[in-house]
């Protein structure tokens, strides 16, 4: 099987993906605007043809490309991980004539109130919500349609980038200097609760893998506060009463969008009362390593697992969800260079059979932007199978590990 894959080597965890087709038979041909020498080793490796083109974003100039290159070689399937490529990689199979996900198919995947148009005619609860592309029509969907607090995000972005809550006229006011790069927003009603994820790997509608996160703190406040050591965490039991109506909300959401082979992440909210709010929805994994992290509360692989799915329509690996896991991201105190890291050996030394990962940027590399990169200056990822321990462990790590720049 031939297997177009847009952007083999980013974002991060591409080459992994690309690496998980061909651990399955698939051959596969990388399509991007990287050199083929300035992908990482792992995507290299992988590949067994590479196409560069100038843009990425000059679809029509990529889709005159692959007619040429299908013209050497039948192409199976075309996928794609990343957030921005999706539309590309459906107009790619409308033109070869391929399976998968149409423009018609992904727009509600990409624009967020198409979106939640969709999820409202079938009866999902949706936050308020409304689109604008002036001041002005913020401006109106903010008072008479939607109310404070809210929220103001791009349509078409993905995690908190760009994104802003807004309690009155005034903080409105201030945020139109920092959006105005935005062509297009979602104005929608800011929900009190918790951040959660229901993330999943489908066959033919059916999800033959499921995850569920939540976010600590919420994803506003990881944007927000610098000190923070933000924690994404897997949960071990998803049969628990708590997170019973967000996990029956992410089947209706499939359901209602079509969804139908691959990996998809939603994110909903958990208000106070129990409910289940729909926040969004991506045809693809999460970033941030939560793959990974996926990986590690159960001790598989589901860059292979779902590598499998797309390309042969079985999910092989057993799954045993042992373990909560929880991954935490560490920010270095001060500026410029990470100059010393203090409380590693004390946290090895008391969680060390718990501990799953640990990736820190070394003393000499320069301090990364929290706001530019959730990893940040690196993670560690506990797991344990009590969940309070696990939390536990999270929150040690929070705060006695800590690194410093100067």
């Amino acid at each position: 099987m031939n297997v177009l894959m847009i952007s083999p080597g980013f974002p991060a965890e591409m080459p992994f993906f690309t690496r998980g087709l061909a651990s399955v038979g698939a051959k596969v041909i990388g399509i991007g605007d990287q050199p083929l020498g300035a992908l990482p080793e792992m995507a290299q490796e992988a590949v067994s043809h590479y196409v560069r083109v100038g843009s990425l974003w000059d679809e029509d100039a990529v889709i005159d490309e692959v007619r040429q290159l299908a013209r050497q070689g039948e192409i199976h399937l075309v996928e794609c991980l990343w957030e921005p490529g999706m539309i590309l990689a459906a107009r790619i199979r409308e033109m070869l004539g391929l399976p998968g996900m149409t423009v018609e198919q992904t727009m509600p995947f990409r624009d967020k109130e198409t979106m939640k148009e969709h999820l409202d005619r079938a009866g999902i609860r949706t936050p308020r919500h409304a689109r604008a592309m002036t001041a002005d029509g913020v401006r109106h969907a903010a008072e008479e349609i939607v109310g404070y607090p809210l929220i103001v995000k791009p349509i078409a972005g993905a995690g908190a980038k760009d994104t802003y809550r807004i309690d009155n006229r005034e903080e409105l006011e201030n945020i139109f200097p920092m959006i105005q790069h935005v062509d297009e927003v979602s104005v929608e009603e800011f929900i009190d609760g918790d951040d959660m994820t229901f993330d999943t790997v489908c066959i033919d509608g059916h999800p033959v893998f499921a995850n569920v996160f939540f976010y600590r703190p919420r994803a506003l406040q990881i944007q927000t506060i610098e000190w923070l050591s933000p924690q994404t965490v897997a949960l071990r039991n998803l049969e628990h009463e708590s997170i019973a109506s967000g996990v029956q909300m992410g089947h209706d959401v499939l359901k209602a969008l079509g969804f139908r082979t691959g990996f998809t992440h939603m994110e909903w909210y958990r208000k106070h009362d129990g409910e289940a709010v729909f926040g969004e929805i991506g045809a693809r994994p999460p970033g941030g390593r939560t793959v990974d992290l996926m990986n590690y509360a159960c001790d598989i692989d589901l860059f292979r697992g779902w590598a499998e799915a797309v390309c042969h329509g079985r999910f092989s690996q057993p799954i045993e969800r042992k373990w909560n896991a929880a991954i935490i991201f560490k920010r270095a105190i001060g500026e410029g260079s990470i100059s010393r890291i203090e409380g590693l050996e004390k946290i090895m030394s008391d969680f060390g059979p718990h501990i799953a990962a640990v990736q820190l940027s070394q003393v000499g590399a320069r301090k990364k932007s929290f706001r530019r990169s959730l990893t940040s200056d690196g993670y560690l990822v506990v797991r344990h199978p009590d969940f309070q321990t696990c939390l536990n462990m999270a929150d040690r790590v929070g705060t006695d590990l800590r690194l410093y720049a100067e």
